[in-house]
């Protein structure tokens, strides 16, 4: 059992240095490694990963096609002022010949894990000589997975997985006892810009839990125009996290007088603070109308735009 500290019992500072400390500690004298997404965990991570190991810490962002436009880069550009180091690796084919004929949504999560672990992360870690993975896994990942309501990319001990056997090397996760709002006060205590640590959460298997059926390039790319729009459209709102849905299905449309068999966005916006429980934003319908409108004009094929008005629970944050 995995103790939790609340956000009313967290001291920022001393969490740092408990972390820090333990990090050097696991490593000792060598080296280790770390995959960053540009997400508050992984972010956070990075960041205690440098101040206990400095040049020993080797920082990949694997580009798996399935990001924002542009998020590599961004990414990267990003630690670069902060004086850290970011390697960007290209295994776009691989992922995407791993996600081939793949519509099931726990599938497709269980392809991506075993891509990234098994073989680029670990083609990364064995290359390198490396022996620790320092990870982001927080509190909730470990719920969901545990309680069955969704496999979590980043979870292996608690079910019982050994990493160091499936995979080659140990896996380190310094921010298991925290949830998402305790993990933006320590990013902001660290010295997180806030583009950082104040990002809307992101799913670790990406855009393709945001397509409901195969996740191949054509369809990654619709949902990451749709992703632009809605994260721009909604950036004010307050909201803790929002979202663009590619349904499988095709829908009747219209366009120039013609009816047109297109496809359908959804979009989730929530209310929430440690994404256990949320509310669906209650938007303005003129910003609905907005979105509708800029979804369909922009993103090809696109001819109709629902909201998703159920809570967490019975639904979910991620639609997959």
């Amino acid at each position: 059992m995995i103790r939790e500290i609340t956000m009313r019992e967290l001291d920022a500072e001393k969490f740092i240095g408990e972390q820090v400390a333990a990090i050097a500690g696991a490593v000792g004298d060598g080296a280790a490694i770390n995959a960053l997404s540009g997400g508050v965990d992984s972010s956070a991570v990075t960041m205690l990963g440098h101040r206990a190991l400095g040049a020993r810490l080797r920082t990949v962002f694997i580009d798996n096609g399935l990001m924002r436009e542009g998020e590599p880069e961004q990414v990267a550009g990003l630690f670069a002022k902060l004086g850290v180091k970011v390697e960007i690796v290209d295994a776009r084919a691989e992922f995407f010949a791993a996600l081939k004929g793949i519509s099931d949504p726990e599938a497709k999560r269980e392809a991506i894990t075993q891509t990234f672990y098994r073989h680029v992360f670990g083609r990364i870690v064995r290359e390198s000589g490396a022996r620790h993975l320092l990870q982001g896994t927080i509190l909730t990942d470990v719920d969901e997975t545990v309680a069955g309501i969704k496999r979590q990319h980043n979870v292996f001990e608690q079910l019982g997985i050994d990493p160091q056997e499936a995979f080659g090397y140990r896996i380190i996760e310094p921010l298991i006892q925290l949830r998402k709002d305790c993990v933006r006060k320590v990013g902001r205590a660290l010295g997180l810009p806030a583009g950082l640590f104040d990002r809307i959460p992101f799913p670790g298997p990406a855009l393709s839990a945001r397509v409901i059926g195969e996740a191949t390039p054509e369809r990654i790319e619709t949902v990451r125009k749709a992703t632009q729009i809605v994260e721009r459209l909604l950036e004010g709102t307050g909201a803790f996290q929002y979202m663009a849905i590619l349904h499988e299905d095709r829908v009747t449309g219209m366009r120039d007088g013609r009816r047109e068999f297109g496809q359908q966005i959804e979009v989730r916006c929530w209310d929430s603070l440690d994404a256990r429980t949320a509310a669906p934003t209650r938007l303005p319908f003129e910003k609905l109308a907005e979105l509708a409108g800029e979804l369909t004009r922009a993103v090809p094929g696109v001819v109709s735009v629902t909201y998703n008005i159920a809570t967490k629970p019975p639904s979910t944050i991620e639609a997959v």
